[in-house]
Order: C-alpha cells, then sequence, then structure tokens
C-alpha cells in the first residue's frame, strides 16, 4: 500500500517594490499575531527556491516569507556593480519587512551571501527593534571577518597563520570573482548547465535544473566586487542589536567553523551550533535545520530553551 501523501503548505507569490528594483517573494503560512515571522535570504549562486523545503517545515508554525534577492531569480537585476553593495540590500530588506510584518519585528534567517547580508541587516542601526533574532548559517560578517584575519596575522603564531591561509584557501574564488568577464562567460558557457552535477559530486545533493541559474551566477558576482574589496580595506567594529544564532557545519568547504570563534564579541546574546555536515545545509537537511531555527525562534518569543539550545548558549 503507497504512503499516503503529505499535504503541502501553500504559498502565495507576490512582487514588492524595493524603489531601484522589483523583489520577486514568496509567503508561507497565514500571518497573525499569534505567529512569529520568520523572512529566509538565500546565498550565492542560489535563489529563493533554495528555501522551499525549509519553509515547508516551518509554514505551520510561522509566517514564512523568502524573497530572491536583487540579481536573482524572479527579482531585478541592476547592471551597475555599485547597485549591489551591502547597503542597498539592507534597503530592500526593509522594504520587504515593511510589506509583510510592518508592526512586528521579523526572525531573520541567513545562508552563505544571505547571511552575508544578515549580518549587515543586524548591525544597521535603522533596523534596531526590526529585527528579533538572526539564525546566521555559512556567512560571515564581512567586517568582522576582516578583522579577525587582521588579528591572526599579527599574532605570528604557526596556528594562527594556518587558520588565516586554510581560510584564504577555501576562499581561492573570491579572486576569480574579480577578474572582469570570465566569471560571467563561465556561467553562460556550461556552469550554469552543470551546477547542479557539481552540487551531487561535492556536496552529494540532488537538485534540478534551475532555469536563472546562469543569470544567478552571473549578476551574483557583483556581490563579490561590489563588498569585499571596501570591507578589507577599511573593516567596521559593528556589534549585532538582536540575539545571534550560528549554525555551523563543520565539513564547509567555503566558510571554514575557526571563522565563526571569537563572536561573542559582537553581540550579547550568542548561541553556537556545530553540525557534521556541508555548505548547503538548507537543501541537505531541511528538516533539521527548520528545527534548529523553530527552537531558536520559539525560545526568544519566550518558550523555555531546548536542551540543544542550553548546551550551545555562549557565555
Amino acid at each position: 500500500m503507497p504512503a499516503p501523501q503529505v499535504p503541502q503548505p501553500v504559498s502565495q507569490s507576490c512582487f514588492i517594490d524595493a524603489g531601484d528594483v522589483s523583489l520577486a517573494a514568496r509567503r508561507w503560512g497565514e500571518p497573525g499575531p499569534m505567529r512569529p515571522t520568520v523572512v529566509l535570504v538565500h546565498g550565492y549562486p542560489d535563489n529563493s527556491e533554495v528555501w522551499h523545503a525549509v519553509a515547508a517545515q516551518l509554514a505551520g508554525r510561522f509566517d514564512v516569507v523568502a524573497y530572491d534577492v536583487r540579481g536573482a531569480g524572479r527579482s531585478t537585476a541592476p547592471q551597475a556593480t555599485a547597485a549591489y553593495r551591502l547597503q542597498k540590500l539592507a534597503d530592500d530588506f526593509i522594504a520587504v519587512i515593511d510589506a509583510v510584518s510592518p508592526q512586528r519585528a521579523v526572525h531573520l534567517v541567513g545562508h552563505d551571501w544571505g547571511s552575508i547580508q544578515g549580518w549587515e541587516f543586524v548591525t544597521d542601526p535603522r533596523l534596531q527593534g526590526r529585527i528579533a533574532s538572526f539564525t546566521s548559517c555559512s556567512g560571515p560578517c564581512l567586517d568582522h571577518a576582516a578583522i579577525a584575519l587582521r588579528e591572526l596575522r599579527q599574532q605570528q603564531s604557526p596556528a594562527a597563520l594556518g587558520q588565516a591561509l586554510r581560510q584564504l584557501v577555501a576562499s581561492w574564488y573570491i579572486g576569480f570573482f574579480h577578474l572582469p568577464w570570465l566569471p560571467e562567460l563561465s556561467w553562460r558557457l556550461w556552469l550554469g548547465r552543470a551546477w547542479p552535477s557539481y552540487l551531487r559530486l561535492t556536496e552529494g545533493l540532488r537538485v534540478g535544473p534551475n532555469p536563472t541559474q546562469a543569470a544567478d551566477g552571473c549578476h551574483g558576482v557583483r556581490l563579490y566586487r561590489a563588498n569585499i574589496l571596501p570591507a578589507l580595506r577599511a573593516p567596521r567594529r559593528r556589534a549585532a542589536h538582536a540575539p545571534v544564532q550560528l549554525i555551523v557545519p563543520l565539513h564547509d568547504r567555503y566558510v571554514k567553523p575557526a571563522v565563526t570563534e571569537g563572536m561573542h564579541r559582537w553581540t550579547s546574546q550568542l548561541w553556537r551550533r556545530t553540525v557534521p555536515a556541508q555548505h548547503w545545509l538548507p537543501l541537505a537537511d531541511p528538516a533539521g535545520f527548520a528545527a534548529m531555527v523553530g527552537e531558536f525562534v520559539d525560545h526568544i518569543e519566550g518558550a523555555p530553551a531546548s536542551t540543544a539550545l542550553r548546551a550551545s548558549r555562549v557565555h
């Protein structure tokens, strides 16, 4: 006898006006006074589809929103590199939460570049009081990372230099993305089609083709060009104004766990949860990822901390 089909939560699509761009968004669950809003921000070279399985897990208890960041999916893709600066991405996030949760602070969840953006949001004074919590996975604050790398170099110890070197080697692609036209040509000629195979070979994931994959990859390299070098040249000392949960995949080939150590300096309320996983945890284990998000959101909303949360609190 076949297993019964589990009904999928209904989602609704819309576009949100963010001034110079239009952002494609999707919403799961019903908004209401007893249902906190969770906003999911994707990374590179993804679009909001990377969150669909996680959103389906969360939708029974929360109002869940995911949107395509500028340059990805069905959202507007500006041509100017300056249009991808973190300050512009923060403007987009403000437009999203103004549209979906104007009266109540949202719980922010970011992966990869979505997490890098999230650090911008949670340290932006304009958003103080509008973010109830931030769950960060596989994407450090660029300012914090630049400061940490400077400090590792200054220590001049073999262990510290080894940590810095391992992260620099893992980040080799950042240099490639700063080259003119070659990254875009790679995405258009072969990488867009080959991306599902790449994820299968490197992460053991089986994903279907994404019709906007090549375009997402081409446009998204501007995130690197607009933001990496300014952060390295003049990193800002920025403290988070909301509780932060770090989800740290121990086998992440792009963001080494050492990058997230010492983060207690930048937030007074920190939880750090390590997971034996690779970079694309939202795709590899959406149920597990959603469970960690749900536990954290429930706790910030007033529920007692789970055993796992109590163990992960950084004091």
